[in-house]
């Protein structure tokens, strides 16, 4: 029989409560203690769990063995957190974004590599079957060259975000799946972003997105509307893919005008025109009982995160100069092939205070 791992949860509000509700399900892991600044929370999951609670994580570090922990605390704890863990031992799966800041990301990584801690990054859509099963299509061919790649996340405002908005929040999920679906890195961005009802942070995105491969991406994000939409679509020659992240249905409407067969790619295409609709038979399943299923076959094999922390910090970095392009009203170019270094197309524009200061200077 497997070893039985020991697992901690570091946050426990909405989805820490979910990490501890599949950690308790798992066969070949004990959830053994939690902590949250809340003595209330701590209290009810001591109770639900049957586990040893703490109002103070490093508490938690000192006291308890463990081999694993998830840190699902709001984003702006989520470095302090992860790197004490890290210091600490234990092998760390810190929830999306990695960090607050792509600085506070690069040290998280960094210290990982020093100690040599496993450190995995909680994109729990790349564990959607959805996305899973399209994602192997894709590899097979099974749209010839892809032109594009769409995705809708809306809903209503989320009253226990605080610290971050739709950019951050949001955009982060879908930012780390275009990346894991066409192997490529934004070289190009524009995006308009809004602030209507959050007092804080902008609810609204609207952006377009380039690839090195020259697939164009687009995100229509917000937290403005009534209804929750979920989907991903991908256009290329032989049609287009949708996948439902709530349902995880996966749908091919397929170009009828696109050739088949041991021709194909060499055939040319003639046009576009509707074809059949099949809709792939998807085994369903929790994406988080899968990515923690794979956080604790690593720990346990020694083997690679599950999740890249280096894909999980560009997407923080992309989705920050998303904020950025909004906020200036500026089209974004990335100028290596690691998105670490990035400048506007056109000059940025000054405050006029700034030239006039310049100029009498």
């Amino acid at each position: 029989m497997a070893k039985i791992l020991r697992a901690a949860l570091i946050g426990a509000g909405i989805m820490g409560l979910n990490h501890a509700r599949v950690y308790s399900e798992m066969e070949d892991v004990e959830l053994v203690a939690v902590a949250d600044v809340d003595p209330k929370t701590v209290s009810r999951l001591v109770q639900r769990f049957r586990v040893r609670g703490y109002t103070d994580y490093r508490e938690l570090l000192d006291r308890e063995q463990v081999d694993l922990i998830s840190v699902v605390t709001p984003t702006e704890h989520h470095f302090t957190v992860a790197r004490d863990t890290l210091r600490a031992g234990v092998a760390t799966l810190v929830e999306k974004p990695i960090a607050a800041t792509v600085q506070q990301g690069a040290e998280l990584i960094t210290l990982a590599r020093e100690t040599g801690v496993l450190l995995t990054v909680g994109h729990i859509e790349r564990f959607n079957p959805a996305i899973i099963a399209l994602k192997g299509q894709l590899e097979h061919g099974a749209l010839g060259r892809v032109y594009q790649i769409t995705s809708r996340r809306i809903g209503p405002f989320p009253s226990r975000i605080k610290d971050v908005g739709v950019v951050i929040d949001l955009a982060t999920h879908d930012l780390d799946i275009m990346h894991y679906l066409t192997d490529s890195i934004v070289v190009k961005l524009h995006a308009e972003i809004g602030r209507r009802l959050h007092t804080a942070h902008e609810d609204l995105l609207s952006a377009v997105l380039r690839f090195e491969n020259d697939i164009i991406g687009m995100l229509d994000i917000n937290w403005l509307s009534p209804n929750k939409v979920r989907e991903l679509s991908v256009i290329g020659e032989r049609g287009m893919f949708v996948a439902n992240y709530i349902t995880q249905d996966l749908t091919l409407y397929e170009n009828d005008l696109a050739p088949y067969g041991a021709e194909w790619p060499q055939a040319a295409l003639m046009g576009v025109t509707e074809g059949r609709m099949i809709r792939f038979k998807v085994s369903k399943k929790e994406p988080l009982r899968a990515e923690l299923d794979a956080f604790a076959a690593a720990v346990r094999c020694g083997g690679p995160p599950p999740v890249r922390p280096e894909d999980a910090l560009l997407a923080l970095m992309v989705a920050q100069k998303l904020i950025e392009s909004g906020a200036y009203g500026e089209t974004l170019c990335a100028v290596d092939d690691h998105g670490e270094v990035w400048e506007p197309v056109q000059p940025r524009r000054h405050h006029l205070a700034e030239i006039a200061a310049g100029a009498i200077a």
